[in-house]
């Protein structure tokens, strides 16, 4: 006999607790990014390759090492999505929604990333995120980051929870940072990895992402941006703070959170636990006012988040699934089975929670509805129905109209 398939290394199964988790994240994410305004949009999840290298850079390691890249049959190179920023924007675009702005967008769903599988991190993982599209005032992304503080709250996690913000300044700012950034790393150039060093070249800032050790402690006394502000850069950051505070956000400032694209600009902030271990960043993102018009499409400012929804779940209390209102139990006569789908029919089309149990017999049947903790039996023999109470044994018999009336209440 062949071995048991097994699912491919980083991808697993999300069922029984995993799922009501999993589940419990997206439905909670959804209805406050409602709250918000925000709408939710689908994207595909393959893209044109070029959706992806264009937008998170050559040199980063997600395009040079994590992608899952391959040309189709049509010898067209595709990607499976690795995050989901890039697909809004690209379909903003597609869609002739550049014109009509704001756009407030929810998304949820897998994305795909070939790396070390570890706690809470996988090779197709899933997201929730929001970006909105179009203000580019700091109160824009006070609300964008109080919406994630709100989702992190109703899941009762906060508690866990840090907000770090920094800012990465305007144009000036950041050519004023970079040329800061080469002049330093221009002379330890000799002590960093190979990798940095070809970072130097084309993306100096995203030394300061390096993971190799020895660029760790060069990178700790390089330069802070907070000298190289202009003074536009700092008036969008003390206004952040305000609007904030106005909406009840804590945060902490930290000026070690960077964004090495060039797109990326101003606000900078993660959501970070020390209940995961050392994956402790559970919702980041900022604002990326160039990205759309490095897309190919006119100049729209935008701000949004990315959270992953294994590590959400990781952080929640027991999530239990709701338990039946009631199960429809027929006895084993064909006459018995019809009248209950009969009950089942009219309780469901009323909204009312209604499961049919499959098990042969009263007996078997009650012994299925103790198991899932239900409160309420419906026995149904030879077209008659008795409503028991599962929890003091009472029991008396009662007609369709009034059984779905009592249940409406």
């Amino acid at each position: 006999m062949a071995p048991p398939l097994q699912p491919v290394r980083g991808t697993r199964d999300i069922i029984g607790e995993d799922a009501l988790r999993h589940a419990h994240v997206v439905e909670t994410a959804r209805r406050v990014t409602g709250l918000y305004g925000f709408a939710e949009w689908q994207t595909p999840i393959f893209e044109d390759t070029k959706v992806f290298s264009r937008t998170l850079g050559e040199t980063s390691d997600v395009v040079t090492k994590e992608m899952y890249t391959f040309d189709d049959r049509g010898g067209d190179s595709i990607t499976l999505r690795p995050e989901g920023t890039a697909g809004v924007c690209r379909a903003l675009i597609t869609n002739g929604l550049t014109q009509t702005l704001p756009q407030k967008v929810f998304y949820q769903g897998p994305m795909f990333r070939y790396e070390r599988p570890q706690k809470g991190r996988y090779r197709q993982f899933h997201q929730i995120g929001v970006e909105l599209l179009g203000p580019s005032t700091p109160l824009a992304d006070a609300e964008v980051i109080a919406c994630g503080w709100q989702i992190l709250n109703e899941l009762g996690i906060a508690k866990d929870v840090v907000l770090n913000i920094n800012t990465l300044g305007d144009k000036e700012s950041r050519d004023n940072y970079r040329a800061a950034l080469v002049a330093f790393f221009t002379g330890h150039v000799e002590s960093l990895s190979a990798e940095s060093k070809i970072r130097l070249e084309k993306n100096p800032m995203r030394i300061l992402d390096s993971k190799d050790e020895g660029d760790r402690k060069i990178v700790a006394h390089a330069p802070g941006s907070a000298a190289y502000l202009s003074a536009t850069a700092s008036e969008f950051y003390e206004m952040l703070q305000q609007n904030l505070a106005g909406f009840g956000v804590p945060f902490v400032t930290n000026p070690n959170i960077v964004r090495g694209l060039d797109y990326y600009n101003h606000t900078a902030f993660e959501f970070v636990t020390s209940a995961l271990g050392a994956q402790g960043t559970v919702m980041a993102g900022g604002r990326y006012d160039g990205l759309v018009e490095q897309m190919g499409g006119p100049k729209v400012p935008g701000v949004g988040w990315a959270a992953g929804i294994e590590r959400l779940a990781m952080l929640l209390e027991n999530v239990t699934s709701e338990t039946a209102s009631l199960i429809i139990v027929p006895e084993k006569d064909a006459g018995s089975e019809t009248t209950a789908i009969e009950v089942a029919t009219s309780l469901r089309t009323k909204s009312i929670k209604a499961e049919i149990a499959f098990q042969s017999g009263m007996k078997n049947g009650l012994k299925y509805a103790n198991r899932m903790n239900a409160k309420w039996a419906v026995l149904v023999n030879e077209g008659s129905l008795i409503l028991k109470n599962l929890e003091d044994g009472s029991q008396g018999e009662i007609s369709l109209p009034d059984l779905a009336a009592r249940f409406l209440k």
